[in-house]
């Protein structure tokens, strides 16, 4: 196997297809590990979801597929479900989004794959588990809708959205990878293998953190409120005399400095305001006098006036100004892959950082090799040759 990093040496089968477990293998492979792509001949779903393109690829599907490459396996095919099964059975990780039941059709299941390979970590990613929601597809948009975070996201007198990404998918995929780090380590210390099992729904009602927390501990249903925090106050957006601003006072002690840099101290010593939970309940009297402030300099001689005072705020950006901004801070956030610019792994390591070998494969662009390497006689670990 090729490339070097923690994870190397290590053979993930990747199975898995559109965002939450091609995000969980490309982490994988950033870290090292030889990632193999299985496709159907039709390819994954999102190099059809166009536009925009580079090339003429999916932007969407290059987002989530590097440090992979693709073979063309087709399941129906009894040549080719031989050659499925002697990369499970090869692999130290697989990972698939299929509906459940459907591997075990091709014995392909945890149990049939285990009793050859019993070493191995399988990660089984689902929409809504494996008991009475099985026979139900998985989608974002869906369990962002089923989950309750549309119902609290949009403006309060506003439809229902979703989030401007596909957010419980990301979520999933990185609960995926630490669960199958996890696992790793475990398998390091005893030798033994595991089923892991993830669904979209329990993935997103973890994620809401404090918003499901509201109900399952406090009998709270959290409802729609824009931009607004519903413990915190202020904490959003407000407009100054260009646009708007986002002002972040956390604790007290923002607070205070808020109101000195605006010149309203009196607004520190008002009772009304004097803690959170306070502001939080008079926010409707706190905000008029804010915004009559605000309005009285443009938001980017705020941001310079609240930023040296060390408080939190920052201009609403659109993506490219979001790199940018990322840029300027030095945190250099595009790495090109082969000749395509892709967003970096966001983590840092001392001693073995992410590495960026191969760009996202066109479809089945290894299958010969990937091929013959499951149809020959070798080991079940001889590596792969790059």
């Amino acid at each position: 196997m090729s490339g070097d990093g923690p994870l190397s040496g290590l053979l993930v089968a990747d199975f898995s297809r559109i965002v939450a477990g091609p995000y969980c293998t490309m982490l994988l492979g950033d870290l090292g590990a030889e990632v193999i792509k299985v496709e159907s001949p039709a390819g994954d779903d999102t190099r059809t979801f166009k536009p925009p393109v580079r090339d003429e690829e999916s932007t969407y599907y290059l987002a989530v597929n590097r440090n992979k490459r693709s073979v063309a396996l087709d399941l129906a095919d009894k040549g080719d479900l031989v050659l499925a099964r002697r990369l499970a059975h090869r692999a130290d990780v697989l990972v698939h989004n299929f509906k459940p039941g459907t591997t075990e059709r091709y014995d392909l299941g945890y149990e049939q794959v285990a009793a050859a390979n019993p070493g191995l970590v399988y990660c089984a990613i689902s929409g809504f588990g494996t008991r009475g929601g099985a026979a139900l597809p998985g989608y974002d948009l869906l369990i962002q809708a089923a989950s309750g975070m549309m119902a609290m996201t949009g403006e309060a007198d506003g439809a229902p959205l979703r989030t401007g990404i596909s957010a419980i998918d990301v979520m999933t995929g990185l609960h995926a990878a630490v669960a199958v780090l996890a696992a790793l380590n475990h398998r390091t210390a005893t030798g033994h293998g595991q089923l892991l099992e993830i669904d979209l729904l329990s993935s997103a009602l973890s994620s809401m953190i404090n918003q499901s927390s509201a109900w399952v501990a406090g009998g709270v249903v959290p409802q729609r409120m824009g931009n607004e925090h519903p413990s915190l106050f202020p904490y959003g957006p407000l407009p100054t005399a260009d646009r708007e601003l986002i002002v972040v006072a956390g604790n007290d002690r923002q607070y205070r400095t808020l109101c000195d840099v605006l010149g309203r101290p009196d607004l520190a010593a008002d009772p009304r305001f004097a803690s959170v939970g306070l502001r939080n309940d008079h926010r409707d009297e706190l905000r008029p006098e804010l915004e009559a402030v605000l309005a009285t300099r443009g938001a980017d001689e705020w941001a310079g006036l609240l930023t040296r005072a060390g408080l939190p705020c920052g201009p609403i950006n659109d993506v490219r100004r979001g790199v940018e901004t990322a840029t300027r801070l030095g945190l250099e956030p595009v790495v090109d892959v082969e000749g395509v610019p892709m967003v970096r792994n966001p983590v840092t390591y001392s001693l073995t950082p992410p590495r960026y070998r191969h760009r996202p494969p066109a479809l089945d662009n290894a299958g010969e090799s990937i091929r013959a390497w499951l149809a020959s006689e070798v080991s079940a670990k001889e590596p792969l040759d790059a």
